[in-house]
């Protein structure tokens, strides 16, 4: 008798969860910084960074599929998407690693070079994230201990978020000493590592229990149309793609806001009142000489107020976002992940949107809506996985067909898409109101850097939220669907 609802330990759920935390150094790295490190320290311009990014992202995204068909027929003794985990962790570290080194070439040669190493972390991302998405189908069959274990999941993710999103920028700092192509790679190479370290717990620590009817025929073709005639899927599937869209769009977009718009005084201020700044004698305490060391104190000539302000503006954001993560459970529990999902989204559209009212001196109320945004939308990040594992049950309790590698492959193709649009979005934005790398910007190019936070992602948020609308799997479904899976599976027969 297979366990479909296996009830699962701590450990297990933490094992899965650190895994999501290794793809996170390089997939937070890559929401906020890649387009600032292509355009203000690789020293390529707005216009070819975005076309970059939407052509290797799109590349990632068609492989996404394909190596989502190649996970569902692959067989060892460790299961079919597990043993990707491992297998991926080494590559995966190498190479992004490389794409965060600056070499000594001209214009063609970097750009070159900026496109192998970009396409290569896409491609090894697509083979290491989109069987270790896959996995959180197949380990149970619960459908509320899928809710929990994408919990754990993103509270990983989260925490990482936290220390990338906010220790980043300052690393670099430390560890350039004035070369800040040198502090980039050796702060993507510290990352580089915690990333093995994690990918190989997660190997040991998962089992896969959910296994297709192994009178199954093995039809790529089978799956795929049965796929796009599934409605869930489909509202699922444009849902991330907006959403994702907004996150590339957002995040770069906010490391210009805090660079070019955010009055420096106004910051180095608000800073300063957190106990931020550079004491002239002595260590300061415990506490000073901790954020010192991760250099998230402002210096005496506030050479780096604007880092360690959009530093600390995301730590605060992803801290908030992990509580929001934390409630997911309850909420869903309570009032149905569909519901959650939605409302979750339309209020952080809505505190994106006010962005664009805020003064450049208004540093406090931008934390402020930060922190909102962040509460809004953090309940909805492990949702979003939840859903796509009952997505699977529900095609395989239409069809009688299972291809979770598929399944959760196209979401990721969604996802990948959306990363690429959204960079891109951003550099022909900038690029469309004469950005200037490095430089005194006109007014106009400062309106689009705020139209770039503000305006431009709440529309793309509001197209997910339209799109959630049509997910036809609510609470009741969802449990008839699983109860009614787990008495066909015990009529299964395994050699």
């Amino acid at each position: 008798m297979q366990a479909s609802v296996e009830k699962l330990s701590v450990r297990e759920k933490i094992g899965y969860g650190v895994g999501d935390g290794a793809a996170n150094f390089v997939f937070q790295t890559m929401l906020i910084f890649q387009l600032p490190f292509y355009t203000d320290v690789f020293g390529i311009t707005a216009t070819a960074a975005g076309i970059l990014l939407l052509v290797g992202r799109f590349w990632d995204a068609m492989f996404d599929p394909f190596m989502g068909v190649i996970a569902d027929r692959t067989d060892t003794r460790w299961g079919k998407f597990r043993p990707w985990v491992l297998w991926s962790a080494i590559p995966f570290a190498v190479i992004f690693v490389l794409a965060f080194t600056t070499p000594h070439f001209g214009a063609t040669g970097k750009l070159i070079y900026a496109y192998i190493t970009y396409i290569l972390l896409m491609t090894v991302y697509s083979v290491n994230n989109t069987p270790y998405s896959a996995l959180n189908g197949v380990i149970t069959g619960d459908v509320n201990e899928r809710t929990s274990l994408s919990s754990f999941r993103f509270f990983f993710s989260m925490a990482v978020a936290f220390l990338v999103q906010g220790l980043t920028l300052p690393l670099v700092d430390k560890f350039g000493s004035g070369n800040v192509q040198s502090g980039w790679t050796t702060t993507i190479g510290i990352f580089a590592v915690i990333c093995i370290v994690f990918f190989v717990i997660t190997f040991l620590s998962v089992k896969e229990r959910i296994k297709p009817d192994p009178k199954q025929e093995s039809s790529p073709r089978k799956d795929l149309l049965g796929l796009l005639k599934t409605g869930p899927w489909v509202s699922m599937f444009i849902a991330t793609l907006f959403i994702f869209i907004t996150l590339a769009m957002w995040g770069s977009g906010m490391f210009y806001y805090f660079t070019y718009y955010v009055d420096k005084n106004a910051l180095f201020d608000f800073l300063k009142s957190l106990g931020l700044g550079r004491i002239s004698s002595g260590n300061g305490g415990f506490w000073y000489g901790i954020l010192n060391t991760f250099g998230l104190i402002v210096g005496k000539d506030a050479s780096n107020v604007s880092s360690v302000g959009f530093s600390l503006f995301n730590m605060a954001g992803q801290f908030v976002t992990i509580l929001g993560v934390l409630a997911s459970t309850a909420l869903a529990a309570r009032f149905g992940k569909k519901v959650v999902f939605t409302v979750g989204l339309f209020f952080t559209t809505v505190f994106t949107s006010l962005f664009i009212v805020l003064p450049a001196q208004a540093v406090g109320t931008a934390f402020l809506l930060n922190i909102l945004k962040s509460l809004a939308y953090g309940p909805t990040i492990p949702l979003l996985w939840a859903m796509m594992a009952d997505v699977a049950d529900y095609s395989e309790w239409r069809t009688k067909r299972r291809a979770t590698g598929l399944v959760f492959a196209g979401i990721v193709f969604g996802l990948k898409a959306g990363l690429g649009l959204g960079g891109a979005i951003c550099g022909w934005i900038l690029a469309a109101y004469d950005y200037v790398p490095n430089g005194v910007q006109t007014g106009h190019a400062i309106f689009g850097i705020r139209m770039a936070a503000s305006i431009y992602p709440a529309l793309t948020f509001l197209a997910g939220v339209v799109a959630i609308l049509f997910y036809g799997i609510d609470k009741n479904l969802n449990l008839r669907i699983q109860d009614e899976l787990a008495e066909r599976r015990r009529s299964f027969e395994y050699s």
